[in-house]
């Protein structure tokens, strides 16, 4: 089940290793159109930068180049708030099973702010495909 995370994100736990639930997103969302541009291991940073451990927490930064490509010709300040976050990390369930937790950046809530009717329909449409790439996901489905 997807579920409303924050005021501007959705995700959903799943009951699987982080390298298997990082590999299974990144799957789904390909499904979907979307390809991962960057990912950035917080906790690799956190460690190297500041010394300090952290759990297992990647940053995927995702784009549908369709989508980007229309937002930009709208908008090309768009930018700024590309490519579509996906967090994946790690979360710890009772007797030791092992979590993941997926959430999504909601492109609604991220592009609300250009106040644009055309850039809010693609923003629908754009996190249609996420939510049904976290169905897929919690469905186990590549």
């Amino acid at each position: 089940m997807t579920t409303k995370t924050s005021s501007y994100t959705f995700g959903t736990t799943i009951e699987a290793p982080f390298d298997e639930a990082v590999r299974r997103i990144t799957e789904a969302l390909k499904q979907e159109g979307f390809g991962v541009l960057s990912t950035i291991d917080v906790k690799a940073t956190m460690k190297a930068k500041l010394n300090q451990d952290f759990e297992r927490y990647m940053i995927l930064g995702t784009c549908n180049p369709q989508l980007a490509h229309q937002a930009l010709e709208l908008d090309h300040t768009v930018g700024a708030l590309l490519p579509c976050n996906v967090v994946v990390h790690e979360a710890h369930g009772p007797r030791g099973a092992t979590w993941t937790q997926v959430d999504i950046a909601d492109p609604v809530a991220m592009l609300g702010v250009t106040q644009n009717s055309a850039m809010q329909e693609l923003a629908r449409e754009a996190r249609g495909r996420l939510e049904h790439a976290l169905v897929e996901l919690q469905a186990g489905k590549e």
